[in-house]
């Protein structure tokens, strides 16, 4: 629909072009990516976005290359790149599960207890569980990132690959400053995750929840907020109270791994789920000589087997509460990072 909005907009950005002749400093490019920002806007009022929340920012709105780099960098945004080989999980681990971590980890664990338990004990979802996903985040909050969520949403809804998916979020991110926040506040990771649990804007909006009693859910400044946020998430990605994530095992060398291979093929990540084998019982896994290395399952659990760095190291068995971390980032290093600091922060 093309109303008095459209017209205004198109009028705005184009006329500083007028007059640059052969000289012109704004690239083509940068002169379309400014019309698909009035379309964007469009879009946002459709979906009730208030008027002003569109007139102050889409005028404001620049192309940013970077996070267009950044998306394309990664595993699976370049068809052509070559095919990506899975590095060791144990430097991974050094390095997202270290002493500084888990010392910061068990401070905050502590001196949140109070409000970590009650949150627990409404949802199910661990103190710890909660409190790691923090630590991996942003590390309790001192780092969420320092890009502007509408101009990399926008950025990347205009370069294309995933216009549909990336356009909806710039319009949640609108939808968020439409309640009252402001858009220096909300800023985030390239690819427009905010706060200290990183949520997208669609997920903000869809389970962001209010900790501290003040009417508002402030992911951005409130410890409360953002905690009681990731317990909401969780239980809504399926988490199972008092089951634990997983537990470390020793596998024999002589495992038939054949006779265990997972035969079904994930609709999300497959890469991720097929390292996993298929479910079995604890006590058909203690059959074939599979060990826990500390605490260990009830032997009707379920479990599949992980060996995230090959025969001959430590490997886990692992719970559907696994599959609910790999919910938040689909990942194995990530969910296993999750499980081993929400352990050592709770040791």
């Amino acid at each position: 629909m093309r109303g008095p909005f459209l017209c205004a907009a198109l009028i705005a950005l184009v006329a500083p072009l007028s007059g640059l002749g052969g000289g012109r400093a704004i690239a083509q490019e940068d002169a379309s990516f400014e019309a698909y920002a009035v379309q964007l806007g469009q879009q946002a009022i459709a979906q009730g976005v208030s008027r002003a929340t569109v007139d102050a920012v889409i005028p404001t709105l620049s192309y940013n290359p970077r996070v267009v780099e950044l998306d394309r960098a990664q595993p699976g945004g370049n068809p052509n790149a070559p095919a990506f080989a899975i590095p060791a999980f144990a430097p991974y681990r050094a390095a997202h599960v270290d002493s500084a971590r888990i010392a910061r980890g068990r401070a905050k664990y502590m001196n949140l207890r109070g409000l970590l338990s009650r949150v627990e004990a409404r949802t199910g979802v661990p103190e710890s569980i909660m409190v790691s996903i923090w630590g991996n985040e942003t590390n309790y909050g001192s780092f969420t990132g320092d890009f502007d969520l509408p101009r990399s949403l926008a950025s990347l809804a205009y370069e294309g690959r995933r216009r549909a998916l990336f356009a909806q979020e710039f319009v949640d991110s609108l939808k968020i400053i439409d309640r009252g926040f402001p858009r220096e506040r909300i800023v985030g990771s390239w690819a427009g995750a905010t706060g200290y649990p990183q949520f997208l804007p669609s997920m903000y909006l869809r389970l962001a929840r209010d900790g501290d009693g003040d009417g508002r859910a402030d992911i951005w400044g409130s410890e409360a907020d953002a905690l009681a946020s990731i317990a909401n998430y969780f239980v809504n990605a399926g988490w199972r109270a008092n089951q634990p994530w997983g537990v470390a095992v020793s596998v024999p060398a002589d495992l038939d791994r054949s006779a265990i291979r997972n035969r079904t093929v994930s609709p999300r990540c497959p890469r991720v789920h097929d390292r996993h084998s298929r479910w079995m019982t604890m006590a058909e896994w203690r059959a074939l000589g599979v060990t826990p290395l500390g605490r260990s399952l009830p032997d009707t659990a379920m479990a599949s087997l992980l060996e995230p760095d090959g025969p001959g190291a430590t490997a886990y068995l692992l719970t559907g509460n696994y599959r609910v971390i790999l919910d938040y980032n689909c990942s194995n290093f990530y969910a296993l990072s999750v499980g081993l600091l929400a352990d050592a922060v709770a040791r």
